[in-house]
């Protein structure tokens, strides 16, 4: 990861805490809940949690939230630690799990209790929806088991988790403010039944913290600073602030949250994710068309262009779309910088130089990447029967058709210059071959007599080139804002029929063909691809060689 930081308000705010306490020691936190795979704005969470810590010389941690044992799963802990390893975000304070502080959580919400702070209610879901309201102008009404006695709360709650009572039976309930305008401090739940096995605790639970609850505990025990945020937990920071303030944690963490970074013509919500996957519309969670970063890595994206793209997007409190281009425009920039060149023909042509001796090989001398003279040269061989792209050939050529046409000349890549000759077609009236004469003088020099060749053109060695699968990507859905689906439409109306493109059969020089998976190359006046990483002899494309985004 890149030592670039970036100014922006959090730094300000950090900057006059440190004013008032020049020896406070920064210390921040990513808390992901492992129900699901990280994706593109977990990035920024990412970057803006370890970035900060860095700027300070302060530590950052990796916290699971696994509070919720119902769609938790090892499957989503491995992959978040993976992500993190591969974006470089070392958890320098160190890696916790929200299940190691039961014991705390369920001592502190004694606590509680006992303090007259916290009670237990029997109404169900249902109720404590209709008791509680949604809107802010609405009254809530207080539940009738808000005035029990210190003594009757401490042995139901006890009784709670010692598992005499099924789910949904009872919860522990913070007792704040039924008639506050902020519906998050209308006495909300911090403890609810589940009678299900952790994946980490086994059996020992059947009671359960909720986030509210467990998150402000874990931040003052592990001696966060600033538990940095999406904007979605803004209206929860007072209750993040009212635990802290009742439990009397001496070091009290301050919550601060940031806009989220939404990204064009695709979803973040981890339900529609996992939709998309259990229902097989994608090829799994790391299917290269997914915003997730297993699918970026596997595509072939790059944790500098991933963190590129968030600075560029920018930091803020207010919540962004930001144009999909705008991504794929910093991707291009880290590739154009790192890919060697190779030559790919996506879609063969069989040429055959007549000219040229049937016996002959030669080897033709090629930069691997022509603004980094420092990186060097391969050799590609060039014989008597080749493969140029049907792209680059016309029978009948438009006008301005600067590429190979009858009876015209042509400059194959780093090569000769040949002339179209006769034409063989087959039965259905395809093309099946096309001969041709080389100007054998001319090699990679200029032609005797003079005259000028506009076009050039990529080949391979029919006998040398070996044969892959190109996955092309587009945009997974059709409407940019997929937030903005309107009323009796889902965002699966809008998915993306035409999102892949697989091309079979394409040819590649020989020093593709050795590529590791996760290789990356850019094919000459083609695009960007990385060797897939689950199909054989398969090459995602990264990113077009085009670039549409209009830069600021």
């Amino acid at each position: 990861m890149e030592n670039e930081t970036v100014a922006n308000f959090i730094h300000d705010i950090i900057d006059e805490d440190l004013r008032e306490d020049p020896n406070l020691k920064i210390h921040t936190r990513f808390p992901p809940e492992p129900n699901g795979y990280l994706h593109i704005g977990s990035a920024k969470a990412i970057f803006i949690n370890t970035d900060t810590a860095r700027k300070y010389g302060g530590l950052f941690n990796l916290r699971y939230d696994d509070t919720n044992p119902t769609k938790e799963h090892m499957e989503f802990v491995r992959s978040i630690r993976e992500d993190l390893e591969w974006l470089g975000a070392t958890p320098t304070g160190g890696v916790y799990y929200g299940s190691d502080y039961f014991d705390k959580c369920y001592e502190f919400a004694v606590q509680l209790i006992k303090q007259g702070d916290a009670y237990v209610c029997d109404l169900s879901k249902e109720e404590l929806a209709e008791f509680k309201g949604t809107d802010r102008s609405e009254a809530s009404v207080e539940s009738p088991y808000r005035n029990r006695s210190v003594e009757e709360n401490l042995d139901l709650f006890e009784r709670m988790k010692n598992g005499e009572f099924p789910d949904g039976a009872k919860t522990l309930r913070a007792k704040i403010d039924p008639s506050s305008d902020n519906t998050y401090l209308r006495d909300p739940v911090i403890y609810r039944i589940r009678h299900i096995s952790h994946h980490r605790q086994g059996d020992k639970w059947c009671i359960y913290p909720m986030y509210d609850f467990a998150h402000p505990i874990q931040d003052a025990l592990e001696g966060i600073t600033h538990s940095l945020c999406s904007s979605e937990f803004k209206n929860h920071r007072p209750l993040y602030e009212w635990v802290v303030d009742k439990i009397g944690f001496e070091h009290k963490p301050k919550q601060r949250e940031f806009g989220r970074m939404n990204v064009t013509y695709t979803v973040m919500s981890k339900r529609y994710l996992r939709e998309l996957v259990e229902t097989g519309r994608v090829d799994g969670w790391d299917d290269p068309r997914m915003p997730t970063l297993c699918a970026l890595r596997r595509r072939g994206y790059t944790p500098d262009a991933l963190f590129a793209f968030v600075r560029s997007a920018g930091i803020a409190k207010a919540d962004a779309l930001v144009d999909i281009r705008q991504l794929e425009s910093c991707v291009r920039d880290d590739m154009n910088e790192k890919a060697l060149r190779r030559v790919c023909v996506a879609h063969p042509l069989r040429v055959v130089v007549d000219n040229y001796p049937n016996d002959k090989e030669e080897m033709i001398t090629l930069p691997n990447h022509p603004q980094k003279p420092e990186l060097g040269t391969r050799e590609v061989p060039f014989t008597k029967e080749l493969y140029i792209d049907a792209d680059d050939f016309a029978e009948v050529p438009p006008p301005k058709f600067f590429r190979l046409k009858p009876e015209g000349e042509v400059r194959l890549m780093g090569g000769y210059i040949i002339k179209c000759g006769d034409i063989e077609k087959n039965e259905d009236g395809s093309i099946r071959l096309i001969h041709a004469t080389a100007d054998l003088e001319t090699g990679s020099g200029m032609p005797a007599d003079g005259r000028k060749i506009k076009g050039t053109i990529h080949w391979l060695s029919a006998k040398y080139a070996e044969e892959v699968t190109l996955m092309l990507y587009d945009h997974l859905f059709t409407i940019e804002n997929t937030a903005d689906v309107p009323e009796g439409k889902t965002y699966l109306d809008y998915l993306n029929e035409n999102s892949l493109q697989k091309i079979e059969h394409a040819m590649v020089e020989p020093a593709v063909g050795d590529a590791k998976p996760g290789d990356k190359f850019q094919f000459v006046r083609f695009g960007y691809f990385c060797k897939d990483t689950k199909y054989e002899n398969t090459f995602n494309q990264i990113v077009s060689l085009k670039d549409t985004f209009v830069k600021k």
